[in-house]
């Protein structure tokens, strides 16, 4: 005889997320994963592959999000869990894309003479490079920071971000090259404060 715990295959696919959620976060439940998974994986894969352009690249950085979502799961309380997948995938496409660029990072680092600006890649780690990037973007207005995002972590044209973001070719290279200044000088302060 089944017991209130035990579900049916049926009955799994009428289970709401939040259901499912609370099944593998609080009962280890791995089928309740998987449904998870059916329900979700080609949202997480098409939103990777509008930042990619890649199947196989976009297959792989899937698998790893939803690894992570399943060791993220039990330590958050998630009231719409599609918005938050969705928005969890996109962090997860533009931090791949930021370490697969991290030149990006170190030309916005040109801000002191050719010897400082050695001492400095020395001493500040890679991975802080990358949080300053992060911090120094999130104070940007939208408009800058879309742009920013669109030319150098996904590589896009003046053409493609006009089009996209509904500005003028004019306006696009405006908000690039006041994002790229605005940038460089949070970029600054941020390094001369971790100096001290």
């Amino acid at each position: 005889m089944k017991t209130k715990l035990q579900v049916s295959t049926a009955e799994y696919r009428k289970l709401s997320d939040e259901e499912l959620i609370h099944r593998f976060a609080f009962r280890q439940d791995k089928l309740a994963a998987s449904y998870l998974f059916d329900r979700y994986g080609h949202l997480i894969f098409g939103i990777c592959l509008k930042y990619f352009k890649d199947t196989e690249s976009a297959k792989e950085l899937t698998q790893q999000i939803f690894i992570k979502l399943l060791d993220d799961l039990p330590r958050f309380k998630i009231e719409n869990f599609k918005a938050w997948l969705a928005q969890v995938t996109r962090n997860q496409c533009l931090m791949a894309l930021r370490k697969k660029n991290a030149e990006i990072a170190t030309d916005f680092l040109q801000f002191a003479d050719v010897e400082n600006e050695r001492d400095v890649h020395h001493k500040i780690e890679e991975e802080y490079l990358f949080q300053y990037l992060d911090q120094a973007l999130a104070t940007l207005n939208t408009e800058q920071r879309s742009c920013i995002e669109l030319f150098y972590f996904q590589k896009k044209t003046y053409a493609e971000i006009s089009a996209i973001m509904h500005f003028t070719i004019k306006e696009v290279k405006s908000f690039l090259q006041n994002g790229k200044r605005n940038l460089k000088i949070k970029m600054e302060a941020l390094a001369h404060k971790a100096k001290r």
